[in-house]
């Protein structure tokens, strides 16, 4: 009798962790109370001008790697899609990007 109750406080003990993780994925992935109330209405008086919010892309036809770039900075920098990047620069690797070295952009 004595090894079923130890196999059954295992069990909830062990659901009980797993129920104290669920939980505090839900709380830190849910909406803050500043983001819950605003939902998706625009200022007042104002309209949402189409393209408002995305990133103007660069004029520049390349781009020259610095010390410490990667990709995903250097789509952030220009605007430009880190794939969009890659179609252009086939022979670049992701991983090993060189300071110098220049990426096309259009």
């Amino acid at each position: 009798m004595e090894k079923s109750s130890s196999v059954l406080a295992r069990l909830l003990a062990a659901l009980a962790l797993v129920a104290a993780v669920v939980a505090v994925v839900a709380i830190v992935s849910g909406p803050t109370s500043d983001e819950s109330h605003l939902g998706h209405r625009h200022r007042s008086g104002q309209a949402k001008h189409e393209g408002e919010g995305e990133k103007q892309r660069t004029r520049a036809a390349s781009y020259t790697v610095k010390s410490g770039d990667t990709l995903t900075a250097i789509a952030h920098k220009t605007g430009v899609p880190v794939a969009e990047i890659l179609a252009l620069n086939p022979e670049v690797d992701p991983q090993i990007l060189i300071a110098g070295q220049t990426l096309k952009l259009r």
